[in-house]
């Protein structure tokens, strides 16, 4: 078996936040950056953010979690550091790889706080690694991406203890009958047609139900946080329009599991804790919001354990359910960017 190379740093790579009101619309912009966009959808996504004081939970949520596996790193005996950068916004992912530079870092493996394959989730992310080792110049170091890990069996073990304890806020009796809306972010049909998002999601969906023993017929993925075009097909349902459906059908028991996310950041708090709450009161719905994984101890040991799989050959790489672990070096066409429709002329919306 090849000796995998002597990787002597980490790399947090995130979507990144803003910190402040200031920082929303320069933000959103770095964002939707060549992207078709509407501008009054990038105005109407900013009140969600100034909703919450312009701050984005998500910078502090990393930080927690890479202390978290720094602490699991060093209990047990893996001493190499973490640095974190982000695509969007500060810590920069220019910026950080400069430090690296600056410290002398050769070779690093790169942890994509992102669980599935999309463009937008895995290529992107890549993309945006060597544009920033482009930018840094010849002493970049150089990047092994962590494999996506949604079939992993601390990342299930980790999303089915947060929906026991959902499970917990349903009242006793309602709890067999209770319906499971795993929620995750839309993305163009475009794009998913040419990637495996919906097919990981659906097994890491059916792979935490059956651990908590909600059957199928009471589960199903449904999406949230669709932008862009309203002519452009995304995937569906969408959250609020699934609540609607279920009151037609005479539910009064649901949990939202945010199975597609990984900490409570903007659009978990706005799009399901807001909207869905509110479409679920309306329809006379008993809504549960189960949390994300975040910095769970079986998700924090999971990624020492991926980290620990690149750096021996003889590490065991786990992986449960239908398909195996995923390669760790993406095929060259592997998830490519969404086709780019041409404007019509059409008044924008959400």
């Amino acid at each position: 078996m090849t000796t995998p190379p002597p990787y002597d740093a980490v790399l947090f790579v995130s979507f990144g936040g803003p910190e402040g009101p200031d920082d929303v619309i320069p933000f959103l912009e770095n964002v939707l950056r060549g992207r078709n966009v509407p501008r009054e959808r990038m105005l109407e996504v900013a009140e969600h953010y100034y909703h919450f004081g312009g701050i984005s939970p998500i910078n502090s949520q990393i930080q927690a979690l890479i202390t978290a596996v720094e602490t699991d790193m060093r209990a047990n005996g893996l001493t190499v550091p973490i640095y974190w950068g982000n695509r969007n916004w500060k810590p920069l992912l220019n910026d950080t790889m400069q430090q690296m530079v600056d410290d002398g870092v050769k070779n690093a493996l790169a942890f994509v706080v992102s669980g599935y394959s999309s463009y937008s989730g895995c290529r992107q992310y890549r993309e945006n690694l060597m544009a920033s080792q482009a930018a840094v110049g010849e002493k970049a170091p150089q990047f092994g991406k962590i494999r996506v890990f949604y079939n992993h069996p601390d990342f299930i073990a980790a999303n089915a203890d947060r929906m026991l304890a959902a499970l917990q806020q349903i009242p006793p009796e309602g709890r067999s009958q209770v319906r499971v809306a795993f929620t995750a972010h839309s993305i163009p049909e475009s794009m998913a047609s040419n990637c495996n998002y919906v097919a990981q999601l659906q097994e890491t969906c059916r792979l935490v139900a059956e651990a908590v023993g909600v059957d199928a017929s009471r589960w199903k993925l449904v999406y949230q946080s669709r932008s862009g075009r309203p002519q452009d097909p995304w995937l569906d349902p969408d959250i609020c329009d699934h609540v609607k459906q279920l009151s037609t059908e005479g539910v009064s028991n649901l949990i939202i599991m945010p199975i597609g996310f990984l900490s409570d950041h903007i659009e978990v708090l706005y799009d399901l804790d807001d909207e869905a709450a509110k479409a679920a009161k309306e329809c006379g719905i008993h809504m549960v919001r189960g949390q994300t994984v975040g910095t769970h101890p079986r998700f924090v040991t999971m990624i020492r354990k991926l980290i620990l799989e690149r750096m021996s050959p003889d590490f065991l790489k786990e992986a449960i359910g239908q398909f195996g672990p995923n390669w760790d070096v993406c095929p060259v066409d592997c998830c490519p960017a969404p086709a780019m429709r041409p404007t019509t002329g059409q008044r924008p919306g959400t």
